[in-house]
């Protein structure tokens, strides 16, 4: 299936709430995989089924281990399950947890490939060069979450510049990139105009749509009812966000190497 890598340019814009989101409103039976170098969100906002915390000794930490230790490592073994029923890879307490991680993200980032149904990584905040690069270059698809202003979208250009290259941005066979923007749904051209922007410093995009900027229900979420959470801009927003986001990976055409 597909591994879908979702990250941010600059500041704190809202993607590891919006990944979460997603994988509830995802067809099929996802994996979310807290991958945030500066430390996950997932062991903080989630609760296992019993209710209980969700260990940090399962998850990213324990896969690392294993691959380093030559062992064959099973994804399946290194996932939890929420209260809701999703199924999380816990990332990092700690950035040197990534550091010691090492010479095998570019194994993680093969297991997570391969896995049996769609994987949404949430990497945080990106940088190139990041330890986390080997999983964006292995994406079936990238998604970067951006604020709609000047200051965003200028950190958004100077990311994907770093990236032109390793993900062949524009050619055929080269994976594809999308960005959806937090701001003002109703305000649409604001999604059009950051487009056209990347696309006259070369930056071959397509625009996924815009998430609403809803800092109350975002702060509230955990404590909403399910009906409460349908009927909020911020998840109808996403409703569209994951379909055109689906459509993006789906899209991607592998070019095979000559024998």
């Amino acid at each position: 299936m597909s591994l879908i890598a979702f990250a941010s340019a600059k500041g704190s814009p809202g993607v590891s709430q919006a990944v979460g989101e997603l994988a509830r409103l995802w067809a099929g039976d996802p994996v979310v995989a807290d991958l945030d170098p500066a430390g996950g969100d997932v062991m903080l906002l989630q609760r296992d089924r019993s209710g209980d915390p969700l260990s940090t000794e399962t998850g990213l930490v324990s896969l690392g281990a294993a691959l380093r230790g030559g062992k064959s490592a099973d994804l399946a073994e290194h996932l939890q399950v929420t209260q809701d029923g999703t199924r999380v890879l816990v990332g990092v307490s700690t950035p040197v947890q990534v550091h010691a991680i090492g010479p095998v993200w570019s194994h993680v980032a093969d297991g997570l490939s391969a896995w049996s149904s769609d994987v949404l990584a949430d990497l945080g905040r990106f940088d190139v060069g990041s330890p986390v690069q080997p999983v964006v270059e292995s994406a079936d698809a990238v998604v970067f979450v951006a604020r709609d202003d000047i200051a965003s979208l200028a950190h958004l250009r100077e990311r994907l510049y770093g990236l032109r290259e390793p993900l062949s941005m524009g050619r055929m066979g080269g994976t594809p990139v999308g960005i959806a923007l937090v701001g003002d749904p109703r305000q649409e051209r604001s999604m059009s105009d950051a487009v056209r922007l990347l696309a006259s410093a070369g930056l071959d995009v397509e625009g996924l749509g815009i998430i609403a900027r809803d800092p109350r229900a975002v702060a509230e979420w955990w404590a909403m009812s399910p009906r409460a959470r349908q009927r909020s801009v911020y998840q109808r927003s996403l409703v569209d966000v994951a379909e055109r986001i689906r459509a993006l990976a789906g899209g991607r055409i592998v070019i095979a190497e000559d024998a």
